[in-house]
């Protein structure tokens, strides 16, 4: 199984989840600023609400995806204030045609003073059992 994580965060609270899911699968943890290369049977892709919208690298990583390429996608995400980008990133995955699995993963994240602690270590140990069991 081929699985690939890639992430976009402003603020170093996504990347943190992306460097746990990292640890616990021995795959590396890169920006979506680098392409995905051959198939891919899962990816993580982590992502965060800034002024209540996905970021438009996420929305251009999703729009450089071939559906033949990537067989699902489990999404991650921060957020100081909202659920998470599970229904904004849902949209543009069923605009391409590739699978959203419906499990997630989603915490909050510090912004000014609202969550200073988060993601924190608890976290980041939650986001690993959860890419554990993703992956059975």
């Amino acid at each position: 199984m081929k699985i690939a994580i890639r992430y976009y965060s402003k603020t170093r609270n996504t990347e943190k989840l992306a460097k746990a899911i990292a640890e616990e699968t021995g795959v590396v943890a890169e920006t979506v600023d680098v392409p995905l290369h051959g198939d891919v049977d899962i990816l993580f892709l982590g992502s965060a609400v800034y002024a209540a919208g996905v970021d438009e690298k996420i929305k251009s990583f999703i729009s450089g995806l071939d559906a033949g390429t990537v067989g699902r996608v489990v999404n991650f995400s921060t957020a100081a204030l909202l659920p998470s980008t599970y229904s904004q990133v849902s949209k543009l995955l069923k605009a391409k045609n590739i699978e959203l699995d419906t499990r997630e993963f989603h915490c909050r994240g510090k912004f000014k003073f609202v969550h200073k602690d988060r993601p924190n270590d608890q976290d980041c140990t939650n986001v690993k059992h959860f890419a554990r069991d993703i992956l059975k």
